[in-house]
């Protein structure tokens, strides 16, 4: 997979991040109490996913709950604003991230499940959203930003047509799936070959995602 990096570094950290140190103790907006761990910054994999010196240990970060277009997919290459995500997020970085984790600390490729909040306190998740470059994409039980965050810059974008809602002309995304881009049938399609967990379900439910009738498709 294509790296975009942030920082050559032949120890843990880069030399600026370990010049100048992280910064204070960032408190999570909204999570009063709740304070997020600097970790620093070495390299953008793609747009969902970083690498960071953290707690003395390099360590691959799967930003929570959001899902951007593949840089190298090893069967359709390079997807539509793929780049543009992971030079967006290559851009936005500084030396240090902060991380939140929810209720599952990692997936299963070993990866830190995180939010990542940046110095000024905006949430880099959120921000890939709100550009339209990300689709939201929550595994339950982690949705602590969800509804308060998620949800409202998707819905945001897409109207204004960003990003990869500008690449899906009328009738592509089935309307029984308002808060991702899922094709009509046919072909009917299985959890198995969509990227995206517990998102909302409405009727019809035409690829029968909502096995168990809750309004949530494809949670397990």
């Amino acid at each position: 997979m294509a790296a975009f990096v942030l920082a050559a570094c032949a120890g843990d950290e880069s030399p600026d991040s370990a010049a100048t140190g992280p910064p204070g103790p960032l408190i999570v907006p909204s999570e009063p109490g709740l304070v997020c761990e600097w970790a620093a910054v070495l390299e953008v994999i793609d747009g969902d996913t970083i690498r960071v010196s953290y707690r003395g240990n390099r360590e691959s970060v799967r930003l929570i709950g959001v899902d951007t277009p593949e840089v190298n997919h090893p069967d359709r290459g390079e997807e539509p604003f793929g780049r543009e995500a992971a030079e967006f997020v290559e851009d936005t970085l500084d030396s240090w991230i902060c991380l939140e984790s929810d209720i599952t600390n990692r997936d299963s490729f070993g990866r830190l499940l995180r939010y990542g909040w940046l110095a000024d306190t905006r949430l880099l998740n959120e921000l890939l959203v709100a550009r339209g470059l990300a689709q939201v994409s929550t595994f339950p039980p982690d949705v602590r930003h969800l509804d308060d965050r998620y949800l409202p810059a998707q819905d945001t974008a897409r109207a204004a047509g960003l990003g990869i809602w500008s690449a899906h002309s009328p009738g592509e995304c089935d309307e029984a799936y308002p808060d991702v881009c899922i094709p009509p049938r046919p072909p009917d399609l299985d959890c198995a070959d969509i990227d995206f967990r517990g998102f909302a379900v409405n009727a019809p439910d035409p690829h029968n995602f909502d096995s168990d009738g809750n309004g949530l498709g494809c949670e397990n």
